[in-house]
């Protein structure tokens, strides 16, 4: 059976595609990010599916495609920030090794951008990103086999403690 090396989890502008990335290129496997595939099925970024169908059809859309991930890709797997939030989705994440990369608020605002496409960031973007931030840590928390702190840390070396920390 197929398994990522890496699941990485946490909130938007934690960093999980870039450090994904990173990851993967230091492993020598395949990165794939969910909601890149989630967009590729749709036809439309993930702020015109939450526009046009709305949030949960997204979350379904997700929900397929985190649940293939899992099964078919072998290298990292970089999931939406709010993806742990369907049980189902939490079950299948039970047996991988999950990295939740944690950021404080400030960071993650500069890493967002406060006038980017985050559909749920869109009407008072920082007390949102707040709200979402505290709403889903202890979810965060609940699945990591790894947490690793990203505030005013370089991807290259948070990528570095990730494969540091992988079961051998």
């Amino acid at each position: 059976m197929t398994s990522p090396k890496a699941v990485l989890i946490g909130p938007p502008g934690s960093g999980k595609s870039t450090v994904g990335r990173a990851v993967a290129e230091r492993l020598g496997v395949g990165f794939r990010d969910t909601d890149a595939d989630v967009e590729a099925v749709a036809g439309k970024a993930v702020s015109d599916i939450f526009v046009d169908d709305g949030e949960e059809r997204f979350r379904e859309l997700e929900a397929t495609a985190v649940r293939d991930a899992l099964a078919e890709h072998d290298g990292v797997v970089s999931l939406g920030g709010g993806a742990v939030l369907d049980p189902a989705t939490r079950e299948l994440l039970i047996g991988h090794f999950i990295v939740y990369l944690q950021v404080g608020l400030s960071d993650a605002v500069k890493r967002v951008g406060l006038g980017s496409a985050r559909p749920l960031l869109v009407l008072n973007p920082r007390s949102r990103l707040k709200q979402l931030m505290e709403e889903r840590r202890p979810v965060y928390e609940s699945l990591a086999s790894l947490t690793v702190a990203t505030d005013d840390r370089d991807p290259a070396e948070i990528a570095d403690e990730i494969v540091k920390g992988l079961p051998s």
